[in-house]
């Protein structure tokens, strides 16, 4: 026993060689790790030196292509884009928003709702390139059929009204605006007439409809594609003019 007395005198008196020890031990570990890597990385180099030589191709690492849309996806985005088309048939021609004002009314409560479900629908879809995971994709694929659901409720209600909602005096304007809209377009009328009766749409419709600046550009490019060569220009001002309050022949 005394030798083990005497090691354990020895470690006593000298606890605080330890810690020099151990980092040289671990060092020397470290050192041998390092010298097998800077190995195996030249047997690697000799390996593509020598298929090199042989008139092989040096192996490369394989890219993973990113994994396609799923179908499922796609489909739900081409349903969605159906339905915004659709809507915008309604959003940017003026002569249906005539006919059919509530697709345009935000105050109608189906129209509101089927915006709501739109908001909804478009803050869920994908971005470019964004495959979404299966959760994900079926709260956006059930967004989707909302929308058209709502939209199609929305459509068939505005279709079924049209303009009962304004007033014997409001529905005479509306009427008086459509009328004005096929001399607008009609490339018989002389362009001073296409650019009078384009002013006083604008000015019947104003307060029964509100015209998107999307759908006032489309239609203002329309009368002036109606325009002979030469004097298509971009229609006049909407102010209110002596002459815009005359009649149309």
């Amino acid at each position: 026993m005394a030798p083990v007395h005497d090691f354990f005198a020895f470690a006593g008196d000298y606890w605080w060689m330890v810690f020099p020890l151990f980092g040289m031990t671990m060092g020397a570990i470290g050192a041998a790790s390092k010298r097998r890597e800077l190995a195996e990385r030249r047997r690697h180099r000799e390996r593509i030196e020598l298929i090199r030589a042989q008139g092989g191709a040096a192996p490369t690492v394989p890219v993973t292509a990113p994994p396609p849309i799923a179908d499922d996806q796609r489909r739900v985005i081409a349903a969605q884009d159906a339905v915004t088309h659709r809507w915008l048939d309604y959003e940017l021609d003026a002569s249906k928003l005539i006919s059919f004002p509530a697709m345009s009314d935000g105050r109608q409560p189906l129209t509101a709702a089927f915006l709501r479900a739109k908001k909804v629908a478009d803050n869920l879809r994908p971005r470019d390139g964004e495959t979404l995971p299966p959760e994900r994709l079926r709260e956006y694929r059930e967004a989707v059929t909302d929308y058209e659901v709502a939209f199609d409720v929305a459509e068939r209600d505005a279709r079924r009204v049209k303009d009962a909602a304004f007033s014997p005096d409001e529905r005479k304007r509306l009427d008086t605006a459509k009328q004005l809209l096929g001399v607008a377009t009609d490339q018989a009328a002389t362009p001073h007439e296409r650019q009078l009766a384009y002013r006083r749409v604008r000015e019947e419709l104003d307060g029964l409809i509100w015209l998107s600046d999307e759908a006032v550009d489309v239609l203002e490019k329309k009368v002036a594609l109606e325009l002979p060569r030469g004097t298509a220009t971009r229609p006049a001002s909407t102010t209110p003019s002596d002459e815009a309050t005359g009649s149309v022949a």
